[in-house]
């Protein structure tokens, strides 16, 4: 069994201080996964982060995200470059503290887009650690492109690609919301299930996050997996809150947390 879990921005930082990581807190999500593996060792796991306030207050800083039109603005595509790695650092650190043998595969040095295209990513490397039994990471980065000059690709849309190559049986996205919101302003009602019958009406309200997100909040997490279920209808995935001790845990046992997108 396949399993993608991201741990997101909003999780692991405090995304209104900048380049904060919540060190307790990636601690006992790690804490979790071992548990989970344990109890259920035929669970393959690909592990993703966000960038929270480490690369997203970088990227909005030097006024990186969907291009680079300015020769200055290489100077914030290595600043940008520079924070996902510190976090990266950090999360890698935690990680293996917990006992996991996680092994970490920066984006910017793998992958070449044209246009927010992928267009070249050895993805080898990760497929041979997990044959291992090692613990592939990967997390939002900064990417060149062919013909925008520089971007950054979400762990969303990595997923999306890596999904094409490493058939996954089940997509975790970790929080700090319970999952996603009829209304998020409101957040009067939680959606238990999206699909295709109902995803148009409620897009309108599916807004992004307060803090900075350059890579689109919720809005652009739950289009980019709507586009994945819809291309590989046996994939699942959920949004749930991984802010709530346990949650992880239960996620990767197959329990019912957050939301659950699906194609039917």
């Amino acid at each position: 069994m396949i399993v993608f879990l991201k741990m997101g921005g909003s999780l692991i930082t405090d995304k209104f201080q900048p380049n904060t990581a919540l060190s307790p807190t990636i601690s006992r999500i790690g804490q979790e996964i071992s548990r989970a593996l344990k109890e259920n060792e035929s669970i393959q796991l690909v592990l993703g982060h966000g960038s929270g306030s480490f690369g997203h207050a970088a990227a909005e800083e030097y006024g990186i995200g969907e291009i680079i039109e300015k020769e200055s603005q290489w100077h914030g595509f290595q600043k940008v470059w520079l924070s996902a790695k510190n976090l990266n650092h950090i999360v890698i650190s935690e990680l293996i503290q917990s006992g996991l043998p996680v092994v970490t595969f920066p984006p910017s040095s793998s992958i070449i887009t044209r246009d927010k295209k992928i267009i070249h990513w050895n993805t080898a490397p990760i497929e041979y650690s997990i044959e291992h039994n090692l613990l592939p990471l990967i997390f939002g980065d900064v990417i060149f492109d062919e013909k925008r000059g520089g971007i950054i690709l979400s762990t969303e849309a990595l997923f999306l690609e890596l999904a094409e190559r490493i058939k996954p049986d089940l997509i975790l996205l970790a929080g700090i919301e319970e999952g996603v919101w009829e209304d998020y302003k409101k957040k009067g009602k939680l959606l238990r299930t999206i699909s295709p019958s109902n995803y148009q009406t409620l897009l309108p309200n599916i807004t992004s996050a307060n803090a900075s997100d350059v890579t689109g909040g919720m809005e652009s997490k739950v289009k980019i997996m709507m586009e994945l279920v819809d291309k590989y209808p046996e994939i699942q995935v959920r949004i749930f809150s991984g802010d709530q001790p346990g949650n992880i845990y239960k996620a990767l046992l197959g329990q019912e947390v957050g939301t659950l997108i699906k194609s039917k």
